[in-house]
């Protein structure tokens, strides 16, 4: 048979020829659906051995008639007698559509003979759908009618759902693409449309045929189709003509003038940095109006949601454009790395998604970035057992499902290959490409082999937790856990990693060390008995690892911290107190200790370590918790001593050049957490601030985007019904965004009069004033607020009847009302709805105990502490 296995090696082995495609969806501007597409493939194929049939995916699709001709000749054959007619037909005895293997089986009353070259010819038909997979159907408002558009989004299997092929990524070939579409539509795919012509229907209707240039050798998941009436602009960068098509509208606006002056640059940074270039002629982005994937690197046709790839000028103190310029640069870097080298199949998905991640951020931010959005989210995921490694064995990942699942962070961001450039896409053949590299030179020595290093990284699960004991200068490792769980991770490398240790002594960066076992005894990290001895692990978070200091080596960095923090790197110190944070939660060391390292705070001047900090003192889903807490006004008096310089720096921008902060990148990520935690600990001055930009607001003057959800809070918390009616005023605007609406029901529920909540919540279950969906949004808005839970309590007892008629079985009530469910449970819920309480009860009962006994510790060293 034509196996796809057989396939994928006859693809490393020997260059296939073009596979022509047509697809032609049947689609006019203004019909009506269902909607239809029809197509024709021609799949060149070696036989492997001698086989009565071929099997390829195919999946959701109809077939117009199949046939299979061959032999073909083939270069340098002896010609004997006549020369065999490429033409010639196999019989075909019949297709057969296998659903749950998405395959298609051609049956031959011929027999096709191995060593020679066929054809595969196929007609089908599919369905155009609305889902955003495969080849989609779209529709979109733009300069105020309604259009639609047809996309494709082929990743990791929906090329099979679009045209029979053997979709699998190391069955590469070149493709010629023809699309048939509407006149008034513009057609695109990978490479440059070389060829429009007119063709008629059986109806007579008047059709274009755009007809593509042969594409580059790749794989199936990023050929790309596009068919609309986008408009763009365009540039040419190094004889590379980038193009960026959107709405007519976003394009007249300059919506994406800012995506394309950042591209061609981009372009050039990656081909001198790579030393490659990049081998396409043009690069079409696309900005979907509605697009599931986010962002998508079709070789030479780079689909993104509109989010991805637009700036406008309200955006101004946003992170906007540095999103814009990390997803740009992903999908470019995946220009060269994932279609030009493309892993041989999904198990080794992270070689594509690994180092795009990384260039992401080596053109566009800097380290502080990197860390703060990769690293450390990756360090809370990947620590549960049952957390996958990062090379699966490819049997564990043969369903469409499973594929999906490795698309997480864990994939796109568990690079340890910032410093290597690779050529090869299977893993082992990677490792083998570094091997040589370090044998050829002597400046670094390795404590073992490149794939024994490497393996023990992408072959196990989670990653290590090192311990430091600076007395005896030994450092063990284990698998970062929790160990508030019983259970326990145990594999083929025994939870041994081979890790590379980048360290410093009193300031002092020294030479790169590696742990190679379980522990290891380092002399030259035994200290002295003076307090300034001191040393830092993971400098700079350069590895992929958690630590754990010693008590008498805290004790010092709490001193050091004290008197000179920024003998620590920023990077450095972030991780610190990330990593203190989350010990505390998995077990490891006391809140206690993590508390100590908090004392330097007033004179932390980097709000990305700040946010941390507030992340985990002061969580926003126990806000309202923890003003029933005797912890809450030691909190207040002990971080405002140490947030007020950082806090009136940032003020003092906000009220006399708020403009000055449109670079700070943290600002305009983190200063909204920070005034936020200010206003909730009672500072004067944020509330004073809050209530003069919310009144001003009302004059017709915009609040700082920066700040805006904290002061549209407080100013309705700090005014009367005059204030929360003006919020709900602009909540009714029409042309109020979605996230403008968001801040706005959030605010709303920041009222301190009760008959305003009452209100509110009235408001909430009125068809006609909210969809549908708000009404669970409002209430677990009012829930969080200091007098909203009883008042939302009473309103959910009394209304229980219609909002679980309306909201069924979900759980988003049950959680909010957990802790005061017991008294409900008996008297107003059904039989089959205890059940879900019951189990709620429980949960909610270890959790609640948990942090009681958490808070007592807090308030305890709260006690001790607050005046120091």
């Amino acid at each position: 048979m034509v196996w796809a296995e057989g396939a994928r090696r006859e693809a490393r082995d020997h260059p296939l020829p073009s596979i022509p495609i047509l697809l032609w969806p049947r689609v006019r501007p203004g019909q009506a659906g269902p909607f239809s597409f029809v197509g024709q493939v021609n799949i060149t194929v070696r036989c492997r051995q001698d086989t009565r049939a071929a099997v390829l995916h195919s999946a959701g699709l109809r077939s117009r008639g199949a046939a299979v001709r061959g032999p073909l000749p083939e270069p340098g054959d002896a010609v004997r007698g006549p020369l065999p007619d490429p033409g010639a037909a196999v019989e075909v005895a019949g297709l057969r559509q296998e659903a749950a293997g998405e395959v298609a089986v051609l049956e031959l009353r011929g027999r096709l003979r191995a060593g020679r070259r066929y054809v595969l010819q196929f007609g089908f038909q599919g369905r155009l759908e609305e889902d955003l997979d495969g080849l989609f159907l779209t529709r979109y408002t733009d300069q105020g009618r309604s259009s639609m558009l047809i996309a494709s989004q082929l990743e990791p299997t929906y090329a099979r759902t679009v045209y029979p092929c053997f979709d699998e990524p190391a069955m590469k070939a070149t493709f010629n693409i023809r699309i048939i579409h509407d006149p008034s539509y513009v057609a695109l795919s990978n490479m440059p449309a070389i060829d429009t012509s007119e063709m008629r229907d059986e109806n007579g209707s008047l059709w274009t045929v755009t007809t593509f240039n042969t594409s580059l050798k790749m794989s199936t998941y990023i050929t790309a189709f596009v068919i609309c009436d986008f408009d763009y602009v365009t540039r040419t960068e190094r004889g590379n003509e980038i193009r960026i098509w959107a709405r007519k509208e976003a394009v007249k606006n300059g919506y994406v003038d800012y995506a394309l002056n950042i591209t061609g640059p981009i372009f050039s940074f990656l081909e001198d940095l790579l030393n490659i270039s990049y081998p396409l002629p043009k690069t079409d982005l696309v900005a979907l109006p509605d697009f599931g994937a986010g962002a998508m690197e079709n070789w030479g046709l780079m689909t993104f949601q509109e989010s991805s790839l637009m700036y406008l000028p309200s955006d101004k103190f946003t992170s906007r454009k540095a999103m814009i310029a990390i997803i740009v640069s992903h999908e470019l870097g995946h220009q060269w790395f994932g279609n030009l080298v493309t892993m041989n199949w999904w198990n080794d998905l992270w070689l594509n998604e690994g180092l795009a991640s990384y260039f992401e951020f080596v053109f566009s931010l800097q380290d502080k970035i990197f860390y703060d959005h990769v690293v450390q989210p990756v360090l809370r995921e990947d620590n549960e057992v049952g957390v996958r490694s990062l090379s699966e064995n490819e049997d564990k990942i043969k369903g469409s499902f499973s594929l999906i699942s490795l698309f997480d962070s864990i994939t796109y961001n568990k690079s340890y290959l910032k410093e290597f450039s690779f050529s090869n896409a299977n893993q082992d053949d990677l490792w083998t490409h570094i091997q040589m590299v370090v044998d050829a030179q002597d400046e670094v020595q390795l404590p073992a082999s490149v794939k024994k290093i490497m393996d023990s990284w992408t072959c196990q699960n989670g990653f290590p937790v090192l311990t430091l004991n600076i007395t005896t200068g030994t450092i063990s490792q284990e698998q970062f856990l929790n160990k508030k769980n019983e259970n326990t991770s145990t594999d083929s490398y025994n939870n041994t990693w081979i890790v590379p240790i980048s360290w410093m002594r009193n300031g002092s960066s020294k030479p790169l060390i590696w742990l190679d076992k379980s522990s290891n005894f380092f002399p030259e990290m035994q200290v002295s008995e003076s307090e300034y001895d001191w040393i830092l692990l993971n400098v700079n978070l350069s590895g992929y690892y958690r630590v754990n200091y010693d008590q008498l080596n805290l004790k010092r960095l709490v001193h050091l911290l004290e008197n000179d923090p920024k003998a620590i790197p920023a990077v450095s110190r972030f991780q610190l107190l990330d990593d203190v944070f989350a010990l505390t939660q998995f077990g490891y060391i006391q809140i206690e200790t993590a508390l100590e390292l908090t004392k330097y705070l007033a004179r932390e001047d980097e709000l990305f370590i700040w946010n941390v900090v507030l992340l985990n003192l002061v969580p926003e889903n126990l806000e309202s918790t923890l003003k029933n807490y005797e912890v809450y006004p030691l909190l207040k008096k002990y971080l405002l001593k140490r947030m007020l310089p950082i806090y009136h720096y940032y003020a003092g921008f906000i009220r006399q050049n708020v403009d000055a902060l449109e670079p700070d990148y943290f600002a305009q990520v983190y200063l909204e957490k920070l005034f936020a935690t200010a206003c909730w600990l009672g500072l004067q001055d944020c509330l004073d601030l809050s209530s003069e930009l919310y009144t001003k607001w009302m004059d017709n003057t915009q609040i700082p985007f920066l700040i805006r959800r904290t002061v549209s809070c407080y100013g309705v918390a700090l005014g009367s019904d005059k204030e929360w009616n003006f919020a709900w005023e602009m909540y009714n605007h029409t042309d109020s965004t979605k996230e403008d609406k968001d801040i706005l029901l959030s605010a709303m529920s920041c009222a301190k009069e009760s008959w305003l909540l009452h209100r509110y919540l009235q408001y909430g279950l009125s068809d006609t004033l909210f969809s549908s969906n708000c009404t669970s949004i409002i209430i677990s808005y009012v829930v969080t607020k200091d007098i909203g839970h009883r008042i939302a309590w009473d309103f959910v007892t009394e209304n229980w009847p219609l909002l679980s008629e309306r909201y069924g079985k979900q759980l988003n009530l049950w959680f909010l009302f957990i802790s005061v469910l017991q008294v409900f449970y008996n008297t107003t819920l059904e039989e089959d709805e205890r059940v879900t309480a019951t189990l709620l009860l429980e949960f909610s009962k270890i959790e609640n105990m948990e942090r009681r006994q958490l808070l007592t510790k807090v308030a305890d060293w709260l006690h001790k502490n607050v005046d120091d």
